[in-house]
């Protein structure tokens, strides 16, 4: 923990043991009916509002549960996630620069985020249900804050990342840098932190269905807006008119990305231009071999080998690879080529 807030800084910069920081690794397996659920789904702090069966040691659930219905940013499965990053679930851990329990809070900083919310006659950093909750309560402020930077123009970037990194370098940090701090560290531990969301986030049942006439289900929930049809473009980064090979809906980071149709799983990791990407297999479809692909995405939830079902979450929103913000780009390859997703989707 930093002097402005929690996070892995602490054992990095205070010299003393280090915390481990993975590399960014999103394959986690797929949920189901079992999951703890807490009011609301999706949105940009995790994969939905519940956190998988299991995942969080039991005593703590209820206390995860309630801090991450806070805010919409921040869902149960970061305030999981980022617990682990900071004490690995040891609610008696001391960094060698004083960060106290599960959460790290500097004695600085508790005073003001600290309560005895257990009740139980005393506020404590070391006691887990006053850690849990004062840390969903300092995150949700980071996020309106960095909002606030947002909305001035002060700065730029996911409003999850940024929040992620004040607790960690502290909010004058994402101020200084106008977004990210350039610090290895801070990066490092916003990235593993997104790196272990979908370890705690529930995916709740998996199973959906065709609409009637169509060949494939909406990758995503509800009627998302398209924001860059199939076809030719102009490309926003590499600034050369080419094939845009999918379908772009505009939705928030953290969003729910879903199987188009029952398939096999052939691809799941990093691809440079697209990010994080699943690729699926649908077998043959009217003589032809039809996959469809899920990209950019914030982390995923499905593995190479496994058969998923109509509906099933892949993944999270992102905005990896080649990307200028959020948003789910959905393609449809029919014998090794792509084309255009609408017809499959019942969208023209």
């Amino acid at each position: 923990m930093s002097e402005n807030g929690g996070g892995v800084a602490a054992w990095v910069v205070g010299g003393g043991v280090a915390a481990v920081i993975l590399p960014l690794i999103l394959i986690v397996g797929a949920s189901g009916a079992d999951d703890a659920s807490a009011e609301g789904s999706g949105g940009a702090g995790g994969v939905g509002g519940g956190l998988k069966s299991g995942s969080v040691p039991a005593e703590y659930v209820p206390w995860v549960l309630k801090s991450g219905a806070q805010c919409d940013v921040i869902k149960p499965a970061v305030i999981a996630a980022q617990i682990e990053a900071e004490s690995g679930w040891n609610p008696k851990a001391e960094s060698p620069v004083g960060a106290q329990g599960l959460s790290q809070f500097m004695p600085t900083t508790w005073p003001s985020w600290g309560r005895d919310d257990d009740g139980n006659g005393r506020s404590s950093p070391f006691d887990p249900a006053d850690a849990i909750m004062a840390q969903g309560r300092y995150d949700c402020a980071l996020a309106r804050d960095v909002e606030g930077y947002k909305k001035r123009g002060k700065a730029s970037g996911e409003t999850l990342d940024l929040a992620l990194a004040a607790y960690n370098a502290g909010p004058g940090a994402v101020l200084k840098y106008h977004g990210m701090p350039r610090y290895e560290e801070t990066r490092n531990y916003v990235d593993r932190i997104k790196s272990l969301i979908p370890k705690y986030a529930s995916v709740g049942k998996s199973v959906g269905k065709i609409p009637r006439g169509k060949q494939m289900a909406m990758p995503l929930r509800g009627k998302p807006p398209i924001t860059s049809p199939y076809g030719m473009r102009m490309h926003p980064i590499l600034h050369v008119r080419k094939l845009h090979t999918g379908t772009d809906f505009g939705v928030a980071a953290g969003t729910p990305f879903l199987a188009a149709r029952d398939g096999k799983v052939t691809f799941a990791g990093w691809s440079n231009g697209y990010g994080n990407r699943v690729v699926i297999s649908h077998g043959t479809i009217g003589g032809k071999q039809i996959s469809t692909t899920y990209n950019h995405m914030m982390s995923f939830s499905v593995s190479v080998g496994q058969h998923v079902k109509v509906g099933q979450q892949v993944g999270a929103v992102g905005s990896t690879g080649y990307s200028t913000g959020p948003h789910a780009h959905f393609e449809v390859m029919q014998d090794g080529q792509y084309v255009d997703p609408a017809p499959w989707l019942g969208l023209k």
